[in-house]
């Protein structure tokens, strides 16, 4: 597989069974979402899914939700032969986006602590520990909560 030239897009619950599938590749059987559970949290307002596609190949997505001034990630995949060539942090910068359009100043979210890739790539984009939830996954590893702030663009003078 190439590099991909990946296009992120917003998508609803008509692709809940892709981005089941997706999360399928992406993460082991005790963690994978299924595409009811899937379909039922991009039902609800303020959830949001985002999908990359290299041409017509869907390689990940993100999904996330924003209220009340702050965001969550909810979960991120990328299949794993798309994976270090800039693909999840597309897929961040188009949450990141998308919370901000929706009026969040921050991002939260949980990564595994035995998760190096991914902590690399959210310390990459500015996030900072804010805590700690011990035995947090299935396999007992523990969950690094972080919090990415939201950079806003100065306004314009006028």
């Amino acid at each position: 597989m190439t590099a991909p030239q990946s296009r992120i897009r917003p998508v609803g619950a008509e692709a809940a069974a892709l981005l089941a599938e997706l999360h399928a590749e992406a993460f082991p059987p005790d963690q994978r979402w299924g595409a009811d559970a899937i379909a039922l949290m991009l039902a609800l307002p303020a959830h949001f899914a985002l999908l990359g596609v290299d041409g017509a190949e869907p390689l990940g997505f993100v999904m996330g939700r924003a209220v009340a001034g702050e965001a969550e990630v909810l979960t991120l995949a990328v299949h794993p032969a798309a994976r270090r060539r800039g693909l999840g942090g597309a897929l961040m910068a188009g949450l990141l986006a998308r919370s901000q359009q929706l009026g969040a100043q921050a991002v939260f979210l949980e990564v595994a602590a035995t998760n190096a890739a991914a902590r690399g790539l959210y310390g990459r984009l500015g996030a900072q520990e804010a805590g700690l939830r011990r035995r947090y996954y299935p396999d007992g590893a523990d969950a690094i909560v972080l919090r990415l702030p939201i950079i806003r663009g100065e306004e314009p003078a006028g």
